[in-house]
C-alpha cells in the first residue's frame, strides 16, 4: 500500500486527546469549503481553553487562550493540525451574534489557510483576500482577519 492520497482534503475532528467528537459535520463542511489547493489530511482538535493557553504559551510564547492555532506538517499526505479553543469560540459566537457552529467554521477555515502557508501578519493582505472570497462563497459572516483588524486578536 502506498502513501495516503493527496487528491482532496480529508478532515478528522477530535477532542483534545485525539478521540473523534460529534462534530463530523464540521469536517465535511471544511473539506468542501477549503480552497482546492488544500489536499491531504487535516485534524481539527476542539480543545479546552486551558489546553489552548498551554499550546499558545509553548508555541507562540503568548500566555492566553487564543481561538485557533495551526500546525503544518511536512509529512506526505498530511496537511497538518488545527486546534480550536471551544470556550473562546463560544464567547466569540455570543459576542458576534451567531451560532457556535458558524464560529467553528470561521476558525477552521482560517486555520486551513495557515496550513497552506498564508500568514496575515506578513503577507500584505493575501490571506485576508482569500479568506474573504472563501467566506463569501461559504455564506459565513465576516472572516477572522476582517473582524480582528486593528484589535490584535487573531489566531495562527
Amino acid at each position: 500500500m502506498g502513501p495516503p492520497s493527496t487528491s482532496r482534503l480529508r478532515v478528522r475532528v477530535t477532542d483534545g486527546r485525539g478521540r473523534p467528537v460529534a462534530q463530523a459535520a464540521l469536517g465535511r463542511w471544511l473539506a468542501g469549503a477549503a480552497p482546492a489547493s488544500a489536499r491531504g489530511e487535516v485534524t481539527v482538535a476542539l480543545v479546552s481553553d486551558a489546553t489552548m493557553r498551554r499550546l499558545n504559551a509553548q508555541f507562540r510564547k503568548a500566555d492566553y487562550a487564543t481561538d485557533v492555532l495551526s500546525f503544518p506538517s511536512d509529512e506526505p499526505g498530511l496537511l497538518g493540525d488545527i486546534a480550536i479553543a471551544t470556550g473562546v469560540a463560544a464567547r466569540q459566537a455570543r459576542r458576534l451574534g451567531h451560532s457556535e457552529r458558524v464560529e467553528l467554521r470561521v476558525l477552521a477555515l482560517h486555520g486551513v489557510l495557515h496550513l497552506l502557508g498564508y500568514d496575515h501578519e506578513t503577507d500584505t493582505g493575501a490571506m485576508a483576500r482569500v479568506e474573504e472570497r472563501l467566506r463569501r462563497k461559504a455564506g459565513l459572516p465576516s472572516g477572522l482577519i476582517a473582524r480582528a483588524h486593528g484589535s490584535g486578536v487573531t489566531g495562527r
